[in-house]
């Protein structure tokens, strides 16, 4: 009853994302809000249609786990480095005159200091969650305040781990903290500084040969696997010693960044984290309590305007200490002026240790909760009304740029023994390349050689993008797999029609199925070097040099002619086999054609250089 029970709650949830989201999308409210109205729609304080949030919800923020290792692989050590100074500097200076401004509204109120201190930290965060995906769905990441609402966000899932330290303190005595968790303050110090060391160091040295072995086996889905169980074990490991799995789960994408791997782990945790995300946002917006709300008309709505507007007022003050635009600054503080996700845990967590009592941990949930599910409201007020003011055009009329821009302007997709000489030619020529490999072995010889290199599918369309084709002239096509050749080439011309295409081809049949599909410059592996081996042959023979390389020019030209020609006759064997024999005459022909041409030539050539002798002679 219970499977039954699951799937039945699978359908509800799943439905109501197909009809809700795409609703949404087409009313100008984006995913977010639709995900969150449609968790309204069939939670239990409306149509009932499911029940208690709580599991759902612990199984839906794996996908915020997800989302900050996809944020992770997205940054490179170096450039996380560079960013330290909005880390530390705008996202410490939000949380801690944030926390201030609603520890001092709490003592207002006459909570105790022990509990101001526990909510205005709560509180004082934001959501990862929303406010990356809002700002992801307006292509504004890469904006002025993308950065540093990045920047915010970091800090702020990096602060949860003290949070989670001093919400036990502010309750219970030390002795009585140290016999609750088995460890003193030190012993714990030591077991996280494990934790984070043995990520950063695992994934440096550990994961990269695990995913080498697990990609010569070839099965996309055990790659699939291994991704997942990487974010996984870490979240588990994170939570083990008391840490926060989403900030373990970025930190890994961060070690990861430099991996060659890095872009397939994109493409196969992509579905994951948005299904999950969707998830997330369906089950805050079944959390909402309208009962509660019923309970409290005039506390609620005040609450979640008074946290709102005092995170509004604080990010628009470091906005202007940032000396932002005024229109970036109003997105800046909008986007962050909301409770956040680990609000949820926190929140649950103080309850457990005694800091705030349930009906305190209750109200404040909702308020969190109504708080998140504003968020997209108002950025689109702020798209519709307030941006317009400052005569601003919205960041998302225009492409987003990337944060690692590819501007090689060939890609070689396959770099065995036909792409490497290829590759070396126009390396020799100062021409960048990068290379799509699928071979495990060879990308680390590459990297050695200080190649770009992707790692995966070259027909897929997300490592293509990845690798830069959309900013490439020139595709050369090395693969050793006939039918991987033809997939590459049906999505390049589909999606990169301005991509010229070299494709290598292992034999005849080969080349009329890559010509089937409309690439014209097709090179046969074994022409070249065969054609050079019957030019050498011929100078053994006796035949002059120039003469024998003319040969093999003319027999690649015609050949070539004959390619394409018999391309048109591949169901038709009669015609194709005449074809062939015509050709040969063909060839024949002119093969003696131009020996008697160059015979007359050398003759010409000769009387012109002895005029007398020419005369004597006749």
């Amino acid at each position: 009853m219970e499977h039954g029970s699951m799937l039945q709650d699978a359908l509800i949830y799943l439905a109501a994302a197909v009809i809700g989201v795409p609703l949404a999308k087409r009313l100008g409210l984006g995913s977010v809000l639709g995900y969150l109205l449609a968790g309204i729609l069939i939670g239990p304080y409306l149509l009932g249609l499911v029940g208690e949030q709580k599991d759902v919800m612990h199984f839906a923020e794996f996908g915020v786990v997800l989302m900050l290792f996809l944020v992770g692989l997205e940054l490179k050590p170096a450039l996380l480095w560079q960013l330290k100074g909005p880390i530390l500097g705008t996202g410490g200076l939000q949380l801690l005159l944030t926390t201030g401004l609603l520890t001092l509204f709490g003592r207002l109120c006459t909570l105790p200091w022990q509990e101001s201190i526990a909510i205005g930290l709560i509180l004082a965060l934001s959501s990862t969650a929303i406010v990356l995906q809002s700002l992801q769905e307006r292509r504004q990441m890469q904006s002025e305040s993308g950065r540093s609402a990045f920047a915010v966000l970091l800090l702020q899932d990096i602060a949860v781990i003290p949070i989670l330290a001093l919400l036990p303190l502010l309750a219970l005595q030390p002795a009585e903290l140290a016999a609750n968790t088995g460890l003193s303050g030190w012993q714990q110090g030591v077991v996280v500084a494990a934790a984070i060391s043995g990520i950063v160091l695992g994934g440096h040295y550990v994961m990269r040969p695990i995913f080498r072995a697990i990609a010569q086996a070839h099965m996309r889905e055990i790659f699939v696997a291994a991704a997942l169980l990487l974010v996984v074990g870490i979240a588990v490991l994170m939570e083990s010693v008391g840490l926060s799995p989403a900030l373990g789960s970025f930190l890994a994408g961060v070690v990861l960044a430099d991996s060659e791997y890095r872009h397939e782990l994109e493409a196969d945790i992509e579905p994951f984290k948005g299904l999950l995300l969707g998830l997330f946002f369906m089950s805050v917006g079944a959390g909402i309590n309208f009962h509660l709300f019923a309970d409290h008309p005039l506390l609620i709505p005040a609450l979640v305007i008074g946290l709102m507007l005092t995170k509004w007022g604080v990010l628009m003050g470091l906005g202007k200490l940032l000396r932002m635009s005024p229109s970036q600054n109003w997105t800046f503080a909008l986007a962050l002026a909301q409770g956040g996700e680990f609000a949820f845990v926190l929140f649950s967590f103080a309850g457990q240790t005694g800091v705030l009592s349930d009906a305190t941990t209750a109200l404040l949930t909702l308020v969190v909760t109504l708080s998140m599910a504003l968020t997209p409201l108002l950025l689109i007020a702020n798209d519709r009304l307030i941006q317009p003011r400052y005569d601003y055009r919205p960041q998302n009329v225009t492409d987003e740029v990337p944060p690692e821009p590819v501007a090689n302007p060939v890609l070689i997709a396959g770099f065995g023994r036909f792409g490497q000489i290829v590759g070396r030619l126009l390396h020799g020529h100062g021409i960048g390349t990068t290379i799509l490999e699928q071979d495990p072995s060879q990308i680390e010889m590459l990297r050695k050689f200080g190649y770009q290199v992707f790692y995966g599918d070259a027909s897929r369309l997300d490592l293509l993008h990845a690798a830069g084709a959309h900013q490439a002239r020139l595709l050369v096509l090395a693969v050793n797999d006939p039918a991987t050749a033809v997939s590459i080439i049906e999505t390049v011309r589909k999606h990169f029609p301005h991509l010229k295409i070299l494709a290598r081809a292992q034999d005849r049949p080969h080349a009329h199925e890559i010509l089937r599909h409309g690439v014209d410059r097709v090179f046969r592996e074994t022409l070249g070097s065969a054609v050079d081996l019957g030019v050498e042959a011929l100078t053994q023979l006796g035949f002059r040099a120039n003469q024998a390389w003319r040969a093999g020019q003319t027999f690649k030209r015609h050949d070539n002619r004959l390619l394409h020609e018999q391309t048109q006759y591949l169901d038709d064997e009669h015609t194709y086999i005449n074809k062939s024999l015509q050709y040969r005459d063909i060839l024949a022909d002119l093969l003696q054609d131009d020996e008697e041409e160059q015979a007359r030539i050398r003759t010409h050539a000769w009387d012109s250089e002895n005029p007398q002798d020419h005369k004597e002679a006749t």
